[in-house]
Formats: structure tokens, sequence, C-alpha cells
């Protein structure tokens, strides 16, 4: 769990969460493994990680779409007002016969909770006709119907597998703005499958990073780019500071650190010649995937 945090401020907790797929042929294989992690209320989490690294069976499983081979999912809320779940996968299913109005009754009769207005506002936003067939809609319109329908269930925590996917740069954006006015207008939790890293810088309040169904990183955005630092300077094997290196290169009269330093170890200045820059949520995840990828080969 998050450090400073407490069981209140979670919308679900993870505890020792695996999950082994079993076949004759392949033998067993644990698609995750051991995995212990809170969703801070009101946040948007980054849940990232390369191809086969077990995101989209972790979403599985916190929707309730795939049971655990061990550990235990909780969800917070209170008695009378327990915390819901939605989730938009991948693939976006959508009955393809049916119009986008139809989809909205089906999210009526499937759900307790219920907001139509709220449903209908995020079509409108995006000009999503409702009386268009949804086999007959883009791959990003599509995307929008399955949007609405998630967030018409007024979810506490809104789950989704590559939700940005179909959609070009500028709608992506504006996916984003949107999901982010949700969240500061409802407290809703959201917890992002992506592979774009690069667009998360300064929509992820929280990052997850999950590398071969083990949990790599789990902390507050903010915190990580705090903590750590390039260091850039002459050819050497160490860098001027303390602190953990995830990633060191080197070239014949130059080598670069990426360290993770505390606030007792962080130096207010570095003599010259070394010099500091500050990282990018993407300079983290590819420097920590890269790491491990590393320290496997060298295990195997």
């Amino acid at each position: 769990m998050t450090a400073g945090t407490t069981d209140e401020q979670f919308a679900l907790q993870v505890n020792g969460l695996g999950k082994e797929y079993r076949s004759r042929l392949r033998g067993n294989n644990w698609a995750l493994r051991d995995c212990t992690f809170g969703l801070p209320s009101g946040k948007v989490i980054a849940l990232v990680g390369a191809n086969g690294a077990g995101k989209t069976t972790l979403l599985s499983i916190l929707a309730g779409l795939l049971a655990p081979t061990e550990g235990i999912v909780r969800l917070g809320g209170s008695p009378g007002e327990p915390n819901r779940i939605s989730f938009v996968a991948q693939d976006k299913p959508l009955y393809r016969h049916f119009s986008v109005r139809d989809m909205l009754k089906v999210g009526q009769r499937l759900n307790r909770v219920w907001d139509d207005e709220r449903a209908k506002r995020w079509l409108r936003r995006f000009d999503i006709p409702l009386d268009r067939p949804c086999g007959r809609l883009s791959g990003g319109q599509q995307a929008h119907v399955a949007f609405a329908v998630a967030v018409g269930s007024r979810p506490s925590v809104l789950l989704l597998d590559e939700p940005l996917s179909n959609l070009d740069p500028l709608a992506r954006r504006d996916v984003t703005q949107e999901l982010l006015g949700e969240v500061a207008d409802t407290g809703m939790t959201v917890l992002l499958s992506t592979h774009v890293v690069a667009e998360l810088g300064g929509v992820a309040d929280h990052l997850l990073l999950l590398s071969r169904g083990t949990l790599l990183v789990d902390n507050d955005a903010d915190d990580l780019l705090t903590e750590h630092l390039y260091y850039v300077g002459p050819s050497a094997t160490e860098p001027p500071c303390d602190g953990e290196i995830i990633k060191a290169s080197h070239s014949k009269n130059q080598s670069s650190f990426l360290v993770r330093v505390g606030p007792a170890d962080q130096p207010a200045s570095v003599a010259a010649p070394w010099t500091t820059r500050p990282v990018s949520l993407e300079d983290l995840v590819i420097a920590y995937l890269e790491s491990d990828r590393a320290n496997a080969a060298v295990a195997a």
C-alpha cells in the first residue's frame, strides 16, 4: 500500500493477488503473482507494462469477470453505499444491431444505479447519434458508446483497458479531459491501462507498473518524479550521489545514471562537470522495464 494512506482512503484494495492459467500443452503459467496494492479514492491510476505483463488479467479480476487463484480483492465504501465498478474492455463489446439509444436502455436495465442524463451528456459531447445502430458506428464512436454506458452507471471505480486505442490524437485528448472532469465532479476512481505512456503526464495521479505478472512500482506520480533524477557527467562507474541506480548508460567519454534518491540522499547541487535533469513518467516506465528485463536475462 502507498505510504501515508489509510484504508479509508482506498476505493479498492488488493492483497496477495495471483492468477495461474493451466494448460496441458504449455503447463502452468502464473499471469499474476503476489500483487498487493490499493487504488487511492478519487484519483486517476495508470496501469502500465509491456504486452503480456498481466494488465488485462488484473483488470478482469478486479471487474469480477475472472476468479483469482490466490489473494483477495476488497472494495471500499460504506455498508449503505458500497463501491460500484464499471469496466470498459479493450474490444468495447456492443450489440451491433442495437441503436445507441437501445444500448443506454440495456445499461439502465443491467445497473441498479443509472444516470441517463449523464450518459447522454457524454454522447452529446462527442456528437454520437442516438438512433444509429452500433454496428454502423466507427471504432471511435463505438468507444464513446461504451464510455457513456460506463459513466451512466455512476461507478465508484471505473476500469479502462486500453480505452483510447481506437481514437485519434485529438479525440484521445478530449476523452482524457472529459474523464478528468468526471473524476473532479463525482470523486470517481479511474484505473487506466494504457501503452501510450507519453500521454500520462498531467493525467495520472498514481502509477502501477507491472512486469511479467509482478508489481514493480506502486506510488504517487508526483513523488516518483521528485525522487528520480538523471545524472549526466564524465565516464564513471557510480553517480555523484547516494541512491538506487535504476538505469546506467555509458559512452566513451560520458555516463548517465537514473537514480532513485530519497530526501536525505539528494544533494542540493552537483559539482561540475556533473549535471542533473528531471525525468518524465515515460522515462521512469521505460527505465524500470529495461532494468527488469536485464535482471531477468541475468537470472536465466
